[in-house]
């Protein structure tokens, strides 16, 4: 036990540990010049000291993490985005006309969809956390195929309405949740190009529905069974097929993961806390860390953002077959057409995605992205030409789907808290659905062929989003100063106590309890820009 410290002597080791405070927020792993008790309260416990990881291969560690989440997941999103856009695909083989419905109860049918979407992701997010991922989601995509499978034996607009609603309520845990858990397993710097993978499924889904519609629609009569019926029908025990699986193939969060070994688990662990993904190990449900996400004002410009992109991205996905098809193109000729557009925005999105990880500036490219949508849909706006029309289309793909993925990584790496991440996600993501609603009804039957108003309200869409991705990275930017001049230290009891100017930003016994009680807003941690 060492000897009893003077005052002066106190007082020097509290400046120095101080000083190593500031090192500490510049990521300094080590801590200098202060007395062990000190210094202590500077660093942040390791995960599994006890585990030896010295025989852990971080690059084959990735490759595994990759094989095992990424394309299957990827695999469930086509399914998710195939089975609530192929109402567009069913509705050019007369779907309206053998239901007796008119255009506003098809626009009505398409909108109660999102409306269950979007209330359902919050609590299906927390759910997630609460339950294993691989139960959770699982069960969800079953339901949702069993909903996906009976719409196509409904007889009238009553029943077509049922399973729209409860296709929304099921589907809704997915995105969010995949998204959610997605980020805890990867650092903020590898997260965009998982996520735009995960998403360019939704691009692949629009390609590979186009040609499954136009292939099933060769069973149009068998079993006393319309064409537009089969598509349900097949697609809908795809999923169920798919969801039986998923119990099986789906992985758990990474502390728990059992296709990993104990050391390997660590090593992930550890990687994301030096992440300053401080809760990777683990977090218990407090009401406070819903609070903190609620009254974040990222979440709120964050939800913003993303309805700028996500109102457009539904638009598109559930018109595109109808606007091709507007520009003189009969059915099968409209769904392939479609084709070679969601290819393109595919490529394009997995791009922007490993580029944002790569080199950074996120904002920037979702600025970017955003600018060549805006000017995609001016185009097709003004365009009274079909081939300047379809290669607007183009555009207007580029623009919207690469901004999704790079908008839902750009918002989760700023939020630090598992369970604050979780509800911010899906906060974010459902508010965009919600605007999927309105987008759905936008495209009016009598505009045809080329929809200026629809158009014109995706247009405005895009413009908000653009203007929220502008006041989002101004925002992060100064706050970033902010830390970076000390304004929002925090007191660390032992090492900076006399500094009672900084008691508004709060008082600690160590940085750790600062890092878990404050998540994102402890003074160390700096936003992506």
């Amino acid at each position: 036990m060492s000897a009893p410290t003077s005052d002066p002597e106190k007082q020097a080791v509290n400046t120095s540990a101080a000083s190593t405070y500031s090192d500490e927020k510049e990521r300094t792993s080590q801590v200098e010049r202060v007395s062990p008790d000190a210094g202590a309260k500077l660093e942040h416990p390791l995960y599994n000291p006890h585990v030896d990881v010295s025989g852990v291969d971080e690059r084959k560690l990735m490759r595994k993490l990759d094989l095992y989440l990424v394309p299957w997941l990827s695999f469930l999103y086509l399914l998710s985005f195939l089975d609530r856009t192929s109402i567009g695909n069913a509705k050019l083989y007369h779907m309206e006309q053998d239901l007796h419905i008119t255009d506003k109860q098809y626009l009505i049918a398409l909108t109660i969809f999102f409306f269950s979407y979007a209330i359902f992701e919050v609590p299906s997010n927390i759910f997630l956390k609460r339950l294993r991922p691989s139960v959770w989601l699982s069960l969800l995509m079953l339901l949702w195929g069993v909903m996906m499978t009976v719409q196509g034996l409904v007889h009238n607009y009553g029943g077509l309405l049922g399973m729209r609603w409860l296709l929304g309520m099921f589907e809704a845990g997915l995105f969010p949740g995949v998204n959610y858990y997605l980020s805890c397993w990867y650092k903020r710097s590898e997260f965009g190009i998982r996520a735009a993978v995960f998403f360019s499924a939704a691009t692949v889904s629009g390609a590979f529905g186009g040609l499954l519609a136009a292939a099933i629609s060769n069973l149009d009569g068998v079993g006393g069974k319309p064409a537009w019926a089969w598509i349900f029908i097949i697609e809908g025990l795809l999923t169920v097929v798919a969801g039986f699986m998923s119990f099986w193939i789906i992985q758990d969060f990474p502390d728990t993961a059992k296709f990993l070994n104990e050391a390997e688990r660590t090593v992930v662990v550890r990687r994301l806390q030096s992440d300053d993904q401080f809760s990777a190990a683990g977090e218990n449900l407090r009401w406070h860390y819903i609070w903190q996400s609620l009254l974040d004002w990222k979440t709120w410009v964050g939800m913003l953002l993303y309805m700028g992109a996500d109102g457009p991205l539904y638009a598109f996905s559930l018109f595109l077959p109808s606007i091709i098809n507007a520009l003189g193109y009969t059915a099968t000729p409209a769904n392939l057409l479609s084709v070679p557009v969601y290819v393109v925005a595919c490529i394009v999105t997995c791009l922007v995605g490993w580029v944002a990880d790569r080199y950074g500036n996120r904002g920037y490219l979702t600025m970017a992205s955003l600018s060549v949508g805006l000017v995609g849909y001016i185009i097709l706006i003004v365009s009274r030409n079909a081939t300047l029309s379809y290669v607007a289309v183009y555009l207007a793909a580029c623009g919207i789907y690469p901004t999704i993925p790079n908008i839902i990584a750009w918002v989760s790496n700023n939020v630090e808290g598992s369970y604050k991440r979780s509800v911010s996600i899906a906060m974010v993501i459902s508010f965009g659905n919600i605007n999927g609603a309105v987008s759905s009804n936008v495209y009016r039957a009598r505009d045809a062929p080329w929809y200026t108003l629809g158009h014109g309200i995706v247009l405005m869409y895009i413009a908000i989003g653009l203007v929220m991705a502008i006041i989002y990275h101004i925002f992060l930017r100064r706050e970033n100063a902010k830390r970076e001049r000390g304004e929002r230290d925090e007191i660390i009891k032992g090492v900076n106590d006399g500094r009672t100017e900084l008691a508004k930003n709060g008082t600690y016994a160590s940085v750790a309890e600062a890092k878990q009680e404050k998540g994102d807003e402890w003074s160390g941690y700096r936003y992506t820009l």
